[in-house]
């Protein structure tokens, strides 16, 4: 009993120690000291040999003669970065929050995929999901405008999901329509490959997209005048979405650039600002931006 209760109190005085949780959340989750640039670049350096080692088992004949080393490298990696996300979660001041985090589900998934081969075969393979924690590297280098460029990207695309979806339920339609046509057209011709409208609308999608894989193609001199008009359609709506959400970006650079400061009317802010980068005060959000 006093074995156990010696135990209990080294391990209760283990998670509630402060000051070593302090110290590991530096270390870990900081990048400004010489010991978290160190882990960071470390961290990073075992990202790179863990993905590498899955892209060189997937080769078959470097595979065959090195299997025994590349798995025991494996196993290793996956062993540092379950006990370095376990030390994540014990070190974060709120855990939970962590582990539902961007970085905390692709540290977790980044751990799962060997464990889960031991029940389903190939899952391994998975493990190139740990090339997403290489994201960490912006805050190594300090390269945080880039990933502000990247949040202003990925805002404009939510603005312009809606515009997008309408025009891909257009495009929907439009390749139902010209496919059901080309069925219609070919469906007839012996040995044809538009033997039902499903083919059609593969065929249509296929040329619309400008990829044009050539396993369909049409033989009459009418199908063949359709296919250069889906040819000719294709290449002028690709560009449409691109032109909806670089007009969008356009639209909310314009809208940052126009934030002034009520105090000395300065403009030039951040997006997401709460106060002026020249004198001080407080912006207001609600008039400033529009």
């Amino acid at each position: 009993m006093r074995l156990f209760s010696g135990i209990r109190e080294r391990v209760d005085a283990f998670l509630h120690d402060e000051k070593l949780k302090k110290k590991l959340y530096i270390i870990i989750f900081e990048s400004d000291t010489p010991m978290g640039k160190l882990f960071d670049t470390c961290l990073i350096g075992f990202i790179i040999a863990s993905v590498l080692v899955v892209v060189l088992e997937s080769i078959r004949s470097f595979s065959y003669h090195y299997t025994l080393g590349l798995r025991i490298l494996e196993y290793v990696f996956t062993a540092f970065f379950t006990f370095e996300y376990l030390v994540r979660i014990y070190c974060s001041p709120k855990p939970k929050k962590y582990i539902f985090s961007f970085f905390g589900i692709v540290d977790l998934l980044s751990t799962l995929p060997v464990y889960l081969s031991f029940f389903f075969a190939g899952t391994r393979y998975l493990l190139v999901i740990r090339a997403f924690r290489l994201i960490r590297v912006f805050r190594v280098f300090k390269l945080f405008n880039f990933l502000k460029e990247g949040n202003m990207l990925l805002k404009s695309l939510r603005i312009s999901a809606p515009k997008i979806f309408v025009f891909f339920f257009f495009v929907l339609i439009l390749v139902t329509s010209i496919g059901t046509i080309m069925y219609m057209i070919e469906g007839n011709q012996p040995g044809t490959q538009f033997n039902n409208i499903p083919n059609s609308i593969y065929w249509a999608i296929v040329t619309m997209t400008t990829v044009g894989y050539g396993d369909i193609t049409p033989v009459t001199p009418v199908g063949r005048f359709l296919s250069a008009i889906v040819m000719l359609i294709g290449y002028t709506i690709i560009a449409v979405p691109t032109g909806i959400v670089s007009a969008t970006m356009v639209g909310e650079q314009r809208k940052k650039n126009r934030m002034e400061c009520p105090h000395c009317h300065r403009t030039g802010h951040e997006e997401e600002a709460e106060y002026c980068k020249y004198c001080g005060s407080k912006l207001d959000q609600e008039e400033t931006g529009k």
